[in-house]
């Protein structure tokens, strides 16, 4: 779910460019917990891809331009572990011998390919590929 609402938050910091937005702006927009947003929002500040403003009039923004923001970035960074099977974890290594289809298995290099694939689609597109029309009329609607 950390991904999704990050994702989201993206969007809706992607459309709502003029100023400092709230964390219950972007949670409301939603429909999601605002405490679970704050969760998020602080992670994405943590990894730079958005701003935090502290204080009264504080808010937060985008933290660079959204055609610099990489979806597939964005999912390693809030996904702390992409590992589908045991083996696949970055200690797996000791893990694979506790499986008993190892060294015969192919299952591994299977999801790892797939995994891959996954995430290369997704360095293909950023931010503001992902803005739709829709998304962009219904969040500067909302605060109008």
């Amino acid at each position: 779910m950390q991904t999704d609402y990050a994702l989201r938050a993206l969007i809706y910091l992607g459309v709502r460019t003029e100023g400092l937005c709230s964390i219950r702006q972007i949670a409301q927009a939603y429909g999601v917990s605002e405490g679970h947003m704050i969760k998020v929002i602080h992670r994405l500040g943590m990894g730079g891809f958005i701003e935090t403003v502290r204080g009264r009039n504080g808010g937060v923004r985008l933290g660079r331009a959204p055609e610099t923001i990489l979806i597939g970035a964005v999912v390693r960074y809030m996904e702390e572990d992409l590992s589908l099977l045991a083996c696949m974890e970055p200690d797996g290594a000791s893990k694979a011998e506790l499986c008993a289809l190892m060294p015969a298995c192919r299952l591994r290099g299977v999801l790892s390919q797939a995994m891959g694939a996954m995430l290369g689609v997704l360095d293909q597109y950023t931010l503001a590929d992902v803005i739709t029309p829709h998304e962009r009329r219904r969040l500067t609607e909302e605060a109008g």
